[in-house]
């Protein structure tokens, strides 16, 4: 197995952290939709449209063609919510990553290196919801790289910032469809302590709810 090293970012990772971004987000299209799908309410609109035509035109054919249109259009809106998500993403700190987590106190963003590529990526800063927290945020490994132990040493990496710079825990955010990712924060010692429904109208309709998961650190010498 090729070494893998975790180290500072530096300007010149830029361009690898943003596609290692954007790739691990969009995978997520498809765990996203059949989320939707499972939904109540999407399955009584589908079910719905399709007795509707059925009983007015007399013809299958329709129907059939109506909901495969409306599957497609929900499959092409939830695309545009994940890229959207990543746009803004990028406007908030990955466009800026030096000024928003290694010129910030108690922040710092890492990368994970293989071979001398960026595979993975991980970053901190002090929590906005959990005042006193650090909070973990960008955690993402390659796809080809998974399996290989990198997202725990990633957040090993953040586990040891925290306690170095004297946090009494760390705190992170995931959503529902996450679900290896749930498995890798709850492995490494993760305590899930709430759900909450993202606060867009889509996202109350289809039920896409986010996870806070908290990790309560010994302080030294206990």
């Amino acid at each position: 197995m090729a070494e893998v090293q975790i180290r500072r970012y530096e300007d010149d990772d830029e361009e690898d952290v943003k596609e290692i971004f954007t790739l691990g987000m969009s995978e997520h299209v498809p765990s996203s939709c059949m989320h939707v799908l499972k939904q109540p309410p999407t399955q009584m609109l589908l079910a719905c449209v399709f007795c509707a035509l059925l009983a007015s035109s007399k013809s299958i054919l329709l129907p059939i063609l109506a909901v495969t249109l409306l599957l497609a259009a929900g499959r092409q809106g939830i695309s545009y919510m994940f890229s959207r998500y990543i746009q803004v993403s990028l406007r908030k700190d990955l466009n800026n990553i030096r000024d928003t987590y290694l010129e910030t106190p108690n922040s710092c963003f890492w990368v994970a290196e293989c071979q001398g590529r960026v595979v993975g990526t991980v970053a901190c800063l002090p929590a906005e919801r959990n005042e006193g927290c650090l909070e973990l945020k960008r955690m993402s490994v390659k796809h080809s790289h998974r399996g290989m132990g990198i997202a725990k040493s990633l957040c090993r990496t953040v586990t040891d910032f925290a306690q170095l710079k004297g946090f009494p825990a760390v705190v992170l955010y995931t959503s529902v469809v996450q679900t290896d990712a749930h498995k890798l924060y709850e492995n490494v010692g993760y305590k899930k302590i709430r759900e909450f429904v993202v606060p867009e109208l889509v996202a109350k309709i289809t039920n896409f709810t986010l996870l806070e998961y908290r990790l309560d650190l010994q302080r030294p010498g206990n």
